[in-house]
């Protein structure tokens, strides 16, 4: 959808209500009213008037599983961003500004981890941040990392890379680069031992996902628009460009055109997750897998709402189940709750508990080695409310991979 023209999937509602039944906030938040009075039937009226716009829309997750339930193709989730972010009277607080701006934050972060790590965990600092910032005091802070993966890079990959002739661009995203190297430098890996070089994109910035939903639409435009200037480089150079995160993948491919209402047509199908494009090298017979024997966990998979947006959960638990060791389970489809920074805030933190009970309940009950999830704000509240490991499939299958025999086997 172009900057100019305007979403009138709205008009498709035929108000069967089965949107409002999948909301995970209408069932928890009785001052919600629900996506379809909050979407197509507000929108019509705020075509209108602006003076119709409801502030209680901020309390959407834009999980967008309205979307996936709506049988008529309504975009209701990006309805509702949309009208957030053109009639929202609210401006962004010093608290968006910092949860949104993760390149910054993250850089500054790496740069003093242990120190910064130490002191998010005070007791003292999470009730000052919960007075002064309304960043709820309960919520644990991811880690950072004391190096970047993009300096690690740099410092001990780059080189070999050249020495393959299939490529990759890797879009690693902020949480690979600043908390959770482990899992850029799995992807790295797992794309050597099947014999695919990688490359990262000439200049990244976050995928905006944060800045969107905290106001900040236009340097979420200009970063999208830096993004997809490298991304179309990378295809041109013939290269498909994988990601380890649902959530970048799904923004990058949908939200820049629908929220930003940036033309990304000619690159939108070269911008995939790992996963996929793993699985389907493995079933189309031209790569193989071989895993260790002494890799033994019970791991269940779940399914992050924009995941379940695109459709491509089967890929990543295909390729976990292929793990001989491993005692697969698919955990119910529920949303987590926290919705990338939602569930940080401190008037969405209760709701964000509430939302995710039902998935703490059944992770908790299943006597779990290990969550596996292509979410990062997933694997943070997960990891929060139930005390269990989640990790990232690709980490799931570098950790059971026996490199020697892959690299062997798929040598031509």
């Amino acid at each position: 959808m172009s900057k100019n023209k305007i979403d009138t999937s709205f008009e498709q509602c035929m108000k069967c209500t089965v949107c409002t039944v999948y909301c995970p906030v209408v069932a928890v938040n009785p001052d919600y009213p629900g996506p379809k009075q909050a979407g197509p039937d507000g929108e019509r009226y705020r075509l209108k008037n602006p003076l119709f716009y409801d502030e209680t829309l901020d309390l959407c997750l834009n999980c967008k599983r309205c979307e996936v339930a709506c049988p008529s193709n309504v975009k209701i989730g990006d309805i509702i961003q949309s009208a957030r972010l053109k009639y929202g009277t609210h401006k962004p607080k010093l608290r968006d500004y910092i949860l949104a701006n993760t390149d910054v934050m993250g850089s500054l972060a790496t740069t003093m981890a242990p120190v910064v790590n130490f002191t998010l965990g005070l007791k003292p600092v999470k009730s000052v941040m919960d007075a002064v910032l309304a960043v709820d005091h309960h919520r644990t802070f991811p880690k950072y990392a004391g190096q970047k993966f993009e300096t690690w890079f740099k410092r001990h990959a780059l080189k070999k890379q050249d020495t393959y002739n299939n490529k990759v661009s890797y879009f690693h995203g902020c949480y690979a680069n600043y908390n959770h190297p482990k899992l850029a430098k799995d992807f790295v890996k797992i794309m050597n031992a099947i014999g695919y070089g990688v490359n990262l994109l000439e200049k990244e910035k976050c995928c905006g996902v944060a800045l969107i939903s905290n106001g900040f639409k236009d340097q979420a435009q200009k970063q999208a628009e830096l993004n997809l200037s490298s991304i179309r480089k990378a295809v041109a150079r013939g290269e498909k460009v994988l990601t380890t995160s649902s959530t970048c993948t799904f923004t990058m491919r949908d939200e820049y055109e629908h929220i930003l209402g940036l033309d990304n047509a000619d690159v939108r199908d070269s911008i995939n997750l790992a996963t996929k494009f793993i699985y389907e090298l493995v079933d189309a017979g031209e790569i193989v897998l071989k895993f260790k024997e002494d890799y033994v966990k019970r791991i269940a998979y779940h399914t992050p709402c924009h995941m379940e947006k695109l459709g491509w959960a089967l890929y990543s638990t295909s390729l976990v189940r292929m793990i001989p060791g491993v005692n697969f389970m698919m955990l119910d489809s529920q949303c987590c709750g926290i919705a990338g920074t939602y569930g940080f805030k401190k008037e969405h933190y209760q709701d964000s508990q509430k939302i995710g009970e039902g998935l703490f309940k059944q992770i908790i009950d299943s006597q779990l080695d290990m969550v596996a999830t292509d979410c990062e704000t997933c694997k943070w509240q997960i990891e929060m409310s139930t005390g269990v490991p989640v990790e990232n499939p690709i980490s799931i299958i570098a950790d059971a991979l026996d490199v020697e025999a892959t690299v062997k086997a798929n040598q031509k």
